[in-house]
Formats: structure tokens, sequence, C-alpha cells
């Protein structure tokens, strides 16, 4: 990914993007997702291009006046963070910016491997979900 490319893509999420985290099974503990919703397929088909990720469509119950509308989501650990070390520096919201610093730099640290927490790992981890949402 070249620099304009990525900041790019960083305008792209400060305007119709998040940054957040979610849980893909009830069980588990959040991880990072990158998402963008668009009516314009093309513009998602060629940032999937760049950063990986599915684009899905979304429903659209008044399809007379409404546009078809879809999202990027980037799910993936290593595309997510990759993405994020990309463009980070050119995020210009600033919740968005600190959101993506708080995962670039907390989520490896707070997250084992294998997935079995310890005592001390578990209540690490919510602190990092806790105060992410705070952000």
């Amino acid at each position: 990914m070249e620099i304009w490319e990525a900041s790019y893509i960083a305008g792209v999420i400060d305007g119709e993007g998040s940054i957040t985290l979610t849980r893909m099974h009830e069980n588990e503990h959040r991880r990072p997702v990158l998402t963008i919703a668009s009516t314009d397929k093309e513009l998602l088909i060629y940032i999937q291009s760049l950063t990986g990720g599915i684009i899905t469509n979304k429903r659209n119950y008044k399809p007379g006046t409404h546009k078809d509308s879809f999202t990027l989501s980037i799910k993936s650990k290593f595309e997510v963070l990759a993405t994020l070390q990309r463009i980070h520096p050119y995020l210009r919201i600033e919740r968005k910016r600190r959101r993506a610093l708080w995962i670039l730099e907390r989520y490896d640290l707070v997250t084992p491997r294998n997935g079995k927490y310890r005592p001390e790992m578990l209540k690490a981890k919510i602190e990092f979900e806790d105060f992410f949402f705070k952000i």
C-alpha cells in the first residue's frame, strides 16, 4: 500500500468507517474489526484489494427509495493490524486515531496466542476493552 493509498483509506474510514472491538462468537472476547459502509461498491472493492476483508450487501427495505448499500468488514487480526499500522498517521478524527493506536499498542499484549487467559491476563483484557469503549 502506497502512502497516498493509506491516507485515502484513512479519509474513507474517518468519514464512513468504524474502528471497533466485536465478538465473532458469543463466548469469545472482543477482537478488532474495521468496517466501511457505502453505496459505492466499486470503492469498497478497491479498498478490499488493498486491505483484505469481505464485502456484504445490506438489506434494502425500500428498493425504489434507497440505493443498495454494502459493507466492507476487515476481521482478520493480521489484516486489521496491518491496515491500522499503515493508516493511523493519516486519521484525522481524534477518537478513531486514538482507538487505532490503542489497538496497535495494546491488543497483542492482552491477547494470548492460545486463547487461554490466566486471571491477571483476563483482568488486563477486560480493562483493555473497557478503556477502548471509553475512547
